[in-house]
């Protein structure tokens, strides 16, 4: 690990580009997820099935970008990423048909994963040195947050901009026209974020030495060794679940406009205030976790998200519930931030080899992230099969099953975990 200091503002470009990348293929859609069915001229399953095309495709990026990333300083990477996934937005303004709609979505699979993801972890590995490992993926995890929600915010301001009457007496036209200056915005920023990354990210210094030494990590003697622990299979059912929940925040603010019957600007901000709250929950958790046990506010976590899922899916939020509406969803971001923040931080309650750190990763991720490609379908199958609330009653069912899965893994985790620290402190 290079020992050289790095620049503050180095983890801020980090920042900002490790969620801008991802803005045009998921940030918009979750909080405009309404206008974007209508002026795309497709309904949530299809939604759903460009989703999985991003997901298959990023499936495979994973096993292929990380020696990528040992090849070539990361500010080639992530800037040539940032640049093409922003080409591919200025795509998306052209509202592209169905058929085509799913090929960008498999090429953004291929620009965001295969060329950004491992580069930009590696990056942020580098800024944080030997001391400094919590708080570089801490400043990145919230600060991604941060950036989502900024973009969401200027998002519907712009939106709302070029509405200049009551947006239920706007034709579907008026409403590509103000989208389509939505998408042009965005993907302008992710460019320029990218050309920031390429001229202002050369102080990072890359230890090739210590790059050619892990790059031995990966091979099948160490997959041997981590199939036989037993925190690794319980921290990928785990990931599995949680990320099956975050994956479920998608559908808010179409819940806002289907059952509490929000015009489109008011759910898009209801999209927009949930992603504020995910740099404080993961600043306050992650503090909390340090005090006590990452494994025991998973469970806290998994236990709120399944208490809000059964109030969602119970049917008692209408539109004359709104102060109940806006608690359930303060909850369920509680819950559902909470236990992205803490998975990886458990590993070393899992006592899970720092020297296997990357082998462990990779591999829970083959199975943890698959709601990449299983989740967009279900949601929509489950929504478009039975329109309006019942569809939405559907969809938190089926979250709370997923959750209830997560919360008994967490729970045997935790026991696991604990009774491993009491042998080792009797021995």
């Amino acid at each position: 690990m290079n020992k050289t200091k790095q620049p503050f503002y180095v983890i801020i470009l980090l920042i900002l580009s490790g969620e801008a990348v991802f803005i045009l293929p998921f940030v918009l859609a979750r909080i405009f997820r309404p206008t974007f069915l209508e002026v795309f001229d497709i309904n949530n399953l299809q939604l759903g099935i460009c989703q999985s095309v991003y997901g298959i495709v990023a499936l495979l990026s994973y096993l292929f970008g990380g020696p990528l990333a040992d090849k070539f300083h990361p500010r080639y990477l992530i800037s040539v990423a940032l640049v093409l996934t922003a080409i591919g937005g200025v795509y998306l303004s052209m509202y592209p048909d169905y058929v085509n709609l799913k090929y960008l979505f498999g090429y953004w699979g291929f620009t965001t994963i295969f060329l950004f993801w491992a580069a930009m972890i590696k990056a942020t590995r580098i800024w944080g040195g030997e001391a400094k490992q919590g708080i570089a993926f801490g400043f990145l995890d919230g600060g991604r947050g941060l950036v989502a929600a900024g973009f969401g915010s200027i998002g519907v301001l712009i939106f709302s901009l070029f509405i200049d009457v009551d947006i239920s007496e706007t034709s579907l036209e008026d409403r590509k026209e103000a989208f389509h200056y939505v998408i042009l915005f965005s993907s302008v920023i992710v460019a320029i974020i990218g050309l920031l990354i390429f001229y202002f990210l050369k102080p990072l210094q890359v230890n090739d030495t210590s790059d050619k030494k892990s790059s031995n990590i990966l091979n099948i003697a160490n997959f041997k060794k981590i199939m036989k622990i037993p925190s690794v299979w319980l921290l990928m059912i785990i990931i599995l679940c949680a990320y099956v929940g975050y994956k479920m925040t998608d559908v808010f603010s179409l819940y806002a406009k289907d059952v509490m019957l929000y015009d489109d600007i008011e759910s898009a901000k209801v999209g927009t205030y949930l992603l504020y709250m995910r740099p404080f929950i993961g600043v306050i958790i992650g503090l909390l976790a340090d005090r006590t046990r990452a494994s025991l506010w998973i469970i806290i976590g998994f236990f709120l998200i399944l208490i809000t899922s059964l109030i969602f899916a119970s049917g008692i939020i209408n539109e004359q519930t709104t102060l109940l509406f806006v608690l359930s969803i303060g909850m369920m971001a509680l819950g559902v931030y909470s236990v992205r923040v803490l998975y990886f931080a458990a590993m070393v309650e899992g006592k899970i080899p720092l020297a296997l750190t990357g082998t462990v990763v990779g591999f829970i991720s083959i199975i943890g992230y698959t709601p990449d490609i299983f989740s967009g379908p279900m949601i929509g199958v489950l929504l478009d099969n039975s329109p309006g609330e019942l569809g939405h009653q559907h969809v938190f069912m089926v979250l709370a099953g997923f959750t209830l899965i997560g919360l008994i893994t967490s729970i045997i985790f935790y026991q696991i975990s604990k009774k491993s620290d009491s042998n080792l402190i009797n021995k």
